[in-house]
């Protein structure tokens, strides 16, 4: 198992260099993560976008290794020739520059220029945690506003595969509520319960999932033994799942802000892994981030 980034950052390497498209590649930023990326050995980058200004960036931060520029200055354009390195398998990630996130997702789910793989799209939030000995993992904190019981079941499923592909093959997993107790009038009990219900039936899944579960629970025996629960995973939750996009940005936000955790992350559900970086993003996040999605499309 996985127990933090440098160690993500090693496997990666060890199963050879990604290629990342990165579409608008026009970005300090995110030519500054596809910089780090190179000069780790993790990976190469074809840079798709207005050639004159990629140039001009990448000679200012010093740039000029591992990377292939292709001029598209037509910003929806140049999302599409993106998407096409990785469609037909000269890359295997996609990372999205400084284009409008809707017009790149488009270009991501056209039907037959894209790279939709027929599941629904979701992101997964990976966190080293300071003191543990092994990385922890939320989703959907990024891409889906308020999903339902049927989008909730495909956003599990997503993050169950990627968390398989990592190395962890019996996850415990919290399907997060505001209480233990299934009521009516709060949906997301109702669909947590449901989700546990399901994977309990399910004889090939190795894990455990528990749901409708509180945070406090998920996280403490103590908690969960206080309340007269018997939870089989509080304590030692590999995956939370939110309930909805603002749970999940604001426990992001504070653990990072607050808690000193390290983050990364990675859009799932597309034929390949998908990189969409914040401006508020620490390099080491970004970088930890490409590793991220390295380790995913190599595996």
């Amino acid at each position: 198992m996985l127990k933090n980034f440098a160690e993500v950052i090693s496997k990666a390497k060890e199963l050879g260099q990604a290629t990342i498209s990165v579409a608008v590649a026009q970005d300090r930023d995110v030519l500054l993560a596809v910089k780090a990326a190179g000069e780790a050995g993790l990976a190469r980058a074809i840079l798709v976008g207005n050639a004159a200004e990629i140039e001009d960036l990448a000679e200012e931060i010093g740039l000029t290794r591992n990377v292939r520029i292709m001029d598209q200055p037509d910003v929806k354009q140049a999302a599409k020739m993106a998407v096409s390195f990785v469609r037909r398998g000269e890359a295997q990630i996609l990372m999205k520059g400084l284009i409008n996130t809707g017009d790149f997702l488009k270009a991501v789910l056209q039907a037959e220029e894209g790279i939709r793989s027929g599941r629904l799209l979701s992101h997964l939030t990976c966190y080293e945690v300071p003191g543990e000995e092994k990385l922890i993992f939320h989703t959907d904190g990024g891409v889906n506003i308020a999903p339902g019981l049927e989008e909730k079941k495909d956003i599990l499923a997503n993050a169950l595969g990627a968390l398989k592909a990592l190395g962890i093959h019996r996850p415990n997993v919290a399907v997060l509520a505001a209480n233990e107790q299934v009521n009516p009038k709060m949906p997301a009990t109702v669909d947590a319960k449901e989700l546990a219900n399901v994977y309990a039936l399910d004889s090939q899944f190795e894990g455990v999932v528990e749901g409708p579960i509180s945070m406090d629970v998920a996280l403490s025996l103590e908690a969960a033994r206080h309340k007269g629960l018997a939870s089989s995973i509080a304590g030692k939750v590999d995956l939370f799942m939110v309930p909805n996009i603002e749970a999940g940005n604001m426990m992001s936000k504070a653990l990072i802000h607050y808690a000193g955790f390290k983050i990364a992350g990675t859009i799932l559900g597309a034929a390949s892994p998908i990189i969409m970086v914040s401006r508020s993003d620490t390099a080491e996040s970004k970088l930890s981030s490409i590793a991220l999605a390295s380790l995913l499309a190599n595996r």
